[in-house]
């Protein structure tokens, strides 16, 4: 290292971002020392100050260290620290900073328990952030007092409070967003978000799955929610990537544009009503990859079987559909004998070419091994068919499992090429 050329030795160093190796590189040498004053990330992981010796705070520490780099672009702490050290620390990068990822603990504290809100008044100092990371904060009782973001693109809010009005305050100060991410969040049951640049959005809710959402983002592309049982979207042509799941409640609504960009669709959740389930395919004609995994239907009054799916109309209605994946009683759902009794002798699945199947009893076998068949016939350029079988639940008046498995083995060894078990 002693041979390096100084530019080198600077370059390697400032690549160097946990804040315990920063501070080992200091105590090398007066080169070493002034090359760290380069880096461009700092990095303080939780527990850097557990063996803190004297009476210095870690607040104290970090501001000496952010104090020394000339222009810092990224700052990651997860270690405890105060609103005044916050505020202190990015008096001193706040302008330089283009990345900010902070963990704030209020929720052991109940003493601190609402001031995650002023806590969080000093980010506002670095208004040239283009990325802002939250953990665990508390956005209750106190809208921050921030002025617009202008170069704000990412904004991640993980495992925290929130109340709607809250939230649309926050956004409000970040009107350029491209990307937004709420991920184990709580707090209020209706958001509304209106974001004009918005392209990929990750809600996921945590609580009993009633959660109701209203989204308007005319250029949004990939949207992911979960614990929803009520979502609007009404503009949606540049949406690509849509994934729908509730495993805590039903998903009762769902408000869609027109879906004619969209080659992704997932739907998931322990409980649908069917008339959400056939919207959803209907304005998914045009999806290229569909993954369903439901497990029952339900209304506002309780559950009932899941109806027929004619096998002939939905890969009609779904012409470039690639890659299928179907799971329990969705399969079940396709299943049904009569959609096979009467097909048109020039019916083809034209584009289809992955198929997984989960199969959960060997309840309606026959229906089940015919409808594998067809997919098999009329899958023109199908190259493979995966079949996972879970543990059978079966009784007398169901097929035996042993003959349905025997058969589905007899289906693989003369489709050997396609078909897999696992």
């Amino acid at each position: 290292m002693e041979s390096l050329p100084d530019h080198i030795l600077q370059y390697i160093l400032s690549n160097i971002n946990n804040a315990r190796d920063v501070a080992a590189c200091n105590c090398v040498s007066k080169g070493w020392k002034d090359s760290m004053a380069y880096i461009r990330s700092l990095y303080f992981p939780r527990n850097s100050f557990d063996n803190l010796a004297g009476n210095e705070s870690s607040d104290n520490i970090i501001k000496r260290m952010v104090s020394t780099v000339v222009r810092l672009q990224e700052l990651v702490v997860y270690s405890p620290f105060s609103c005044f050290g916050l505020a202190s620390w990015l008096s001193h990068v706040g302008l330089s900073l283009s990345r900010l990822e902070l963990r704030i603990e209020n929720f052991g504290n109940s003493r601190e328990f609402f001031i995650s809100g002023p806590k969080l008044d000093c980010i506002g100092a670095a208004r040239n952030l283009k990325s802002l990371k939250l953990w665990r904060v508390v956005m209750i009782n106190y809208l921050p007092q921030w002025d617009v973001f202008q170069n704000l693109r990412t904004l991640e809010i993980i495992g925290s409070a929130l109340e709607a009005h809250v939230l649309t305050a926050v956004l409000l100060s970040c009107p350029y967003l491209t990307r937004l991410s709420l991920l184990g969040c709580d707090g209020a049951r209706a958001f509304s978000i209106n974001l004009q640049y918005l392209e990929q959005c990750k809600l996921i809710f945590r609580g009993y799955g009633n959660f109701s959402l209203s989204l308007t983002s005319p250029k949004i592309e990939s949207l992911e929610v979960h614990g929803c049982n009520w979502i609007r979207v009404p503009e949606t042509k540049n949406l690509r990537t849509l994934s729908i799941s509730n495993t805590s409640g039903k998903v009762y609504i769902v408000d869609f544009g027109h879906l004619t960009a969209l080659e992704f669709l997932s739907m998931r959740g322990v409980q649908w009503r069917w008339e959400s389930i056939c919207k959803m395919l209907k304005l998914a004609s045009e999806v290229k990859h569909l993954y369903m995994k439901i497990e029952s239907v339900a209304d506002y009054v309780g559950f009932y079987p899941f109806p027929e799916i004619d096998f002939v109309d939905f890969f009609n209605n779904h012409p470039k559909l690639r890659k299928f994946d179907i799971h329990g009683g969705m399969f079940a759902a396709l299943c049904q004998r009569n959609s096979l009794k009467h097909v048109d002798p020039g019916f083809v699945i034209p584009c289809l070419e992955e198929v997984v199947i989960t199969v959960k009893t060997s309840l309606n076998g026959g229906e089940k091994i015919s409808t594998l068949e067809s997919l098999l016939k009329y899958g023109k350029n199908l190259r493979t068919m995966v079949i996972r079988i879970l543990q059978m639940n079966y009784s007398q008046s169901y097929v035996s499992a042993d003959d349905f498995f025997n058969k589905i083995c007899r289906l693989r060894y003369l489709n050997h090429e396609i078909v897999r078990i696992e």
